[in-house]
């Protein structure tokens, strides 16, 4: 019962009320439209002209829909009242086509289907509650006038009450279904494009290339200086019992840093070119993520599905390791030299990451500010249209991603 009458089911249903309430003046303008094309100007007369006008509020809502503030009040009312995540959703008004075609997609869904559920909201209750109370009416007072023939038997009025509550339960359960719905549609339409993601996450023109830039130094030099820090501290307590441990962790070390620097050469150069370069960060992909897993500081367990690293489209490709990285960089600040299980498949058109390690005996140390590594993580998720999520699930502490390839495997 949580799901149809718990915390979030009744905001979903407050949003859905909403949406309800705003379809009002569209559905009294269709009607204006609709009574005199059909010859009757008093369209509250037919159920069916009133359908007709509640069909015609589509369209206009649509062309309202690009006015500037529609999604930024439609983001905010999302994140509110249905519970999605802030980084899976657009900031500011949509100003690319594409982007005002899914906001008006949007409006006019919300609309829809807020209208649905406000009417029945407006009509099943007092139906329900009729029926609850009709066994007590009809004992007091004799069945009421008007009343349908099958409800006179004893049997019926012993099931009205029990039928009034189930059309309750109905009613919430539709509410439900429709937030749900709704919530689900809301990244998809809603949601940040890759250029405009960049853009919200960079704060304007000038630095769209430094914000992506950062994240990229972050998870490059993060992931190395915790490497390098934990084979250094293995190798300076072994230093003078195992000789052969410490030239393997030097060796991990060098090739560490070298692959870092790598990478810092790449990202640099392109920013010294200007913003009119053009053209994506570099970054490596899934095709070296062994030489990562070998010399990342801890022990890790592998394991593929559907050769991602071939199939999967170079952007997706080049998030899946930077995710891969900044996992490995979490497992190795918390939990040591923990052994690590990973996991990467293709599965259908999503490319779906599992990272596991063991969950450290002592709470780690929070550092002032917290850190950028995981919800980065979900932020790359987001702007490829997919989704990623890290936390402790019983003794192991797990990150999971899931991006979309766009049946674009093979184009790499």
């Amino acid at each position: 019962m949580r799901h149809l009458f718990g915390a979030r089911a009744r905001l979903r249903w407050i949003h859905l009320i909403l949406g309800g309430a705003l379809s009002m003046p569209y559905f009294f303008l269709g009607s204006v439209f609709v009574g005199p094309f059909i010859g009757n100007e008093n369209v509250f007369t037919s159920a069916s002209l009133q359908f007709a006008a509640f069909g015609t509020r589509g369209p206009i809502a649509a062309l309202t829909a690009s006015f500037p503030l529609v999604r930024p009040l439609s983001a905010g009312a999302v994140r509110a009242l249905c519970g999605v995540p802030r980084e899976r959703l657009a900031d500011g008004p949509a100003r690319s086509g594409p982007a005002r075609v899914r906001t008006a997609g949007w409006f006019t869904l919300h609309l829809g289907v807020g209208g649905i559920i406000i009417g029945m909201s407006l009509a099943v209750p007092p139906f329900a509650g009729a029926l609850i109370v009709l066994p007590l009416l009809t004992s007091l007072r004799g069945a009421p006038a008007g009343l349908p023939e099958a409800l006179g038997h004893t049997w019926a009025l012993a099931l009205a009450p029990g039928a009034g509550g189930a059309t309750l339960v109905a009613l919430a359960a539709c509410a439900a279904l429709a937030g749900e719905l709704l919530a689900r549609c809301a990244p998809v339409l809603l949601g940040p494009t890759p250029a405009t993601g960049s853009r919200r996450r960079s704060g304007g023109r000038g630095s769209r290339r430094t914000q992506p830039a950062g994240r990229e130094l972050h998870d490059s030099v993060g992931h190395a200086l915790s490497a390098v820090t934990l084979q250094a501290g293995a190798a300076r307590r072994v230093l003078d019992s195992d000789v052969e441990f410490v030239r393997e962790a030097l060796t991990a070390i060098e090739e560490t840093t070298r692959r870092t620097v790598g990478e810092l050469d790449a990202v640099l150069g392109l920013l010294r070119q200007g913003e009119d370069a053009g053209g994506d960060l570099p970054g490596p992909t899934l095709d070296v993520l062994d030489d990562l897993l070998a010399h990342s500081g801890v022990k890790v367990a592998y394991t593929q599905d559907g050769d991602p690293a071939a199939r999967a489209p170079e952007p997706v490709s080049r998030e899946a390791y930077r995710i891969v990285q900044e996992g490995l960089s979490n497992a190795l600040r918390h939990g040591g030299a923990a052994p690590v299980s990973l996991r990467i498949a293709l599965r259908g058109e999503e490319l779906e990451i599992v990272m596991e390690n063991p969950l450290p005996d002592r709470a780690p140390v929070v550092r002032p500010g917290g850190g950028r590594g995981l919800p980065g993580t979900a932020e790359r998720a987001a702007l490829l249209g997919g989704r990623a999520e890290a936390g402790p699930h019983g003794d192991v502490w797990r990150l999971t991603a899931r991006l979309p390839v766009g049946g674009a495997g093979g184009n790499r």
